[in-house]
């Protein structure tokens, strides 16, 4: 691709890397577009982990880059056949998914990441080199040495010179789609990270052969070997990973930079808390008689009802069974959010157990008419694909706390774990003596995670009704101040609505002080009216207590927004996101904090994995008017005009007086530019009760309104000293 050179600037007193196009290739109207491509790639991306363009030159013809100066070695040559260490191998992974998540999030992919384009400095920072082959998938305005390179080379907006049918790439760590000649995207480069990885932790590459057929071969037919055989010192949670990342089909890969960012440092987290625990426990022997762990996931039960209607029942009934078992020590269960991704798949428990590296995965089915109550489930065992134990239940709906119960004491009989007294109370403890109730929460609860008012106050009469049958029934009081909190905050209906949460809110503290879910209720109260600093401090204690509880940390992520201190959303952002499943409403605070810290690049990355949760739900509940206005301010942030307005005219079509609704309608058309739509429809919000001036000023979407006389009438800043 060219030769390089250390030079020095005179004007600026640096040296710098120049790369010049050999004389031979000058005349290659596709070595010049390749040289030039590489320029523009490099200069549109701004990233410590990425070599810096200066700027793109000619001289008498021949064409030369101005490149930042590199000091270290390549990864190749750091690499010599030998494995690296795993704290090593982390370190420098995470730094390249770094570096690709913001080169991704510009639209830009490599396609041909290989350790010869990685290099490492002394410091132990990595560099991604040579941009030659990058796809630039949207065109970008040209500013900087993509400028100049227009200038001298009219690249104009040619982002992509191949078509499908070209095969592009190094053979080693090529994807399958690139063996084929087909179009790329951004999982081509986790393919190729994934290969890159498996050598640093192998010593040799996933795919070998004597020739480049052999090794196409091994690419698009052979999986590697795996890295339990291949490397028995490495981590066995680094395998999952590797593994999705070399998928062969990209569906099924390693969707994002992102994703595999995170699964690296939770695996670099895992491994640091492992260490410090048996440098704590180093001197103490283990407790007798303690038991092993077995580690178990639960899979959602397969509706068979036919109805779309019974499968908030389904869901609850496979999370109740899955808190059971939590509360059972000799095992290791998997949290709902893990397994939440298999929901509603066609993956097999063997599958599933293959991707978690669990032990065992429950599975089952039910069938409900009228009421009469079906289930079937069975334990798998991982190591063998045979049940251990399977049962099928044919019981009446008032009996299905006793089926959970037998569920749970059977399992641990199969496993051979003795159950505790206390451990036997627990299981025996009921949420409620009447199923009606029971049935009636789990109904409601369904509809209050879309949180807009029509569905807040349709969830209220359900809970409001299992209480009337059952008056001790805790959770029902919390999900009822929630609710009404919920409903003060967004449509400012008076004192009238606070009351009734905090009457509720009494009432489930009286009958149950210590569940996190009441807890939840006091600090959404509190939230609503301001005291933001309280509200965070009840949802920790009841992360501690239940780190999957419903809304903790969506309340404690708007309470530290609305209190200003970005840093602690950002810091605790992605735990909350491994935590919190299928709430797509964690995103919101994320989102808005990562804007006002400015950090685009991380805040447009985090919204591509919004829009998938949320096209992902809205496949479900395609009535959900919250998450479809969500989804068009995704659309609008990603340049898509068309698509952001038709979501948010069908959003307020379905949902046409709804403050939430407005308000984030109002934050598409900001990002759309369109100041009159967001002000219109910032102005309904506000007719419709959404007042908060702390939330409203510090939203980065609707920066663009601030000064405005609406705007400032509407959410007047605070008075000095207020």
């Amino acid at each position: 691709m060219g030769e390089v050179y250390r030079v020095n600037d005179p004007r600026l007193g640096r040296d710098v890397a120049l790369k010049l196009l050999p004389h031979s290739a000058v005349q290659d109207p596709a070595a010049v577009e390749r040289f030039v491509r590489e320029a523009r790639a490099a200069s549109a991306l701004n990233h410590p982990g990425i070599c810096t363009v200066h700027a793109i030159e000619q001289n008498e013809g021949q064409p030369f880059i101005v490149m930042e100066l590199l000091e270290g070695r390549t990864l190749a040559d750091r690499m010599r056949g030998q494995p690296f260490e795993i704290d090593e191998l982390l370190d420098i992974a995470i730094q390249i998914a770094d570096a690709l998540e913001s080169a991704h999030s510009k639209g830009i992919v490599h396609r041909d990441l290989k350790p010869v384009n990685l290099m490492i400095s002394p410091r132990g920072q990595v560099k991604v080199l040579d941009f030659g082959l990058a796809k630039i998938e949207r065109a970008r305005p040209a500013a900087g040495a993509a400028a100049a390179a227009e200038t001298v080379w009219g690249a104009g907006d040619r982002a992509d010179l191949t078509v499908a049918g070209t095969v592009l790439g190094t053979v080693h760590y090529m994807s399958p789609e690139q063996a084929r000649g087909q179009l790329t995207d951004p999982r081509t480069d986790l393919f190729s990270l994934g290969a890159v990885l498996y050598q640093m932790a192998t010593g040799a590459p996933p795919f070998e052969g004597d020739t480049q057929a052999v090794v196409f071969d091994a690419i698009l037919n052979r999986d590697p070997r795996p890295l339990a055989e291949a490397n028995p010192a490495m981590p066995p949670a680094l395998g999952p990973i590797l593994e999705k990342t070399l998928e062969k089909d990209r569906s099924l890969r390693c969707q994002s930079a992102t994703e595999l960012k995170t699964d690296l440092m939770r695996l670099r987290r895992k491994l640091e808390t492992s260490r410090s625990s048996s440098i704590a426990h180093s001197d103490s022997k283990p407790p007798v008689g303690r038991r092993a762990e077995r580690s178990i996931a639960v899979l959602y039960f397969e509706n068979l009802s036919g109805v779309k209607e019974d499968e908030y029942l389904r869901d609850g009934i496979t999370e109740d069974i899955l808190t059971d078992l939590s509360k059972i020590k000799g095992l290791n269960v998997f949290p709902r959010t893990t397994v939440l991704a298999f929901r509603d798949q066609k993956a097999t428990a063997a599958d599933v157990c293959r991707q978690l590296r669990a032990g065992y995965a429950l599975e089952g089915s039910l069938r409900r008419a009228g009421n009469r109550l079906r289930i079937n489930a069975q334990l798998v065992d991982a190591a063998t694909g045979f049940p251990v134990w399977s049962e099928r239940y044919d019981r009446e709906m008032s009996d299905i706390f006793e089926v959970q119960d037998e569920i749970a004491h059977k399992i641990a009989e199969a496993l051979r774990i003795t159950l505790t007294p206390q451990e036997q109370a627990e299981l025996a403890a009921k949420p409620t003596e009447n199923l009606q109730a029971y049935d009636l929460y789990l109904r409601g609860r369904s509809y209050a995670r879309r949180r807009t008012t029509q569905d807040m106050e349709f969830a209220l009469q359900m809970f409001e009704n299992a209480v009337v049958l059952d008056p001790n029934f805790a959770l029902a009081y919390a999900a009822i101040a929630n609710g009404c909190a919920h409903a003060q905050y967004w449509s400012g209906r008076g004192e009238g609505w606070i009351e009734r949460a905090q009457s509720a809110s009494l009432r489930a503290v009286a009958l149950a002080p210590d569940i996190p879910e009441v807890l939840v209720s006091q600090g959404w109260i509190l939230y609503a009216r301001g005291s933001y600093d309280d509200a965070v401090r009840l949802a920790r204690a009841a992360i501690s207590r239940k780190r999957e509880c419903e809304g903790a940390y969506y309340l404690m992520l708007r309470a530290l927004f609305a209190a200003g201190n970005y840093q602690e959303v950002a810091a605790v952002a992605e735990e909350a996101l491994e935590s919190s499943g299928s709430d797509y409403n964690v995103y919101v605070p994320i989102l808005n904090a990562l804007g006002a810290l400015g950090k685009p690049d991380a805040a447009r990355n985090l919204r591509l994995r919004q829009m998938q949760a949320l096209e992902n739900h809205l496949r479900e509940v395609p009535e959900d008017a919250r998450a479809r206005i969500l989804l068009a301010g995704n659309y609008a942030d990603q340049g898509r005009a068309e698509d952001a307005v038709r979501e948010a005219t069908l959003a307020i079509v379905l949902r046409p007086n709804e403050a939430t609704v407005l308000y984030n309608a109002a934050c598409t058309f900001c990002s759309l530019g369109k100041r009159g739509d967001a002000l219109d429809a910032l102005r309904k919000a506000w007719n419709a009760g959404f007042k908060d001036p702390d939330w409203t000023r510090r939203d980065p979407d609707l920066a663009m309104l601030h000064g405005d006389p609406e705007f400032e009438r509407l959410y007047p800043a605070a008075a000095p000293g207020s």
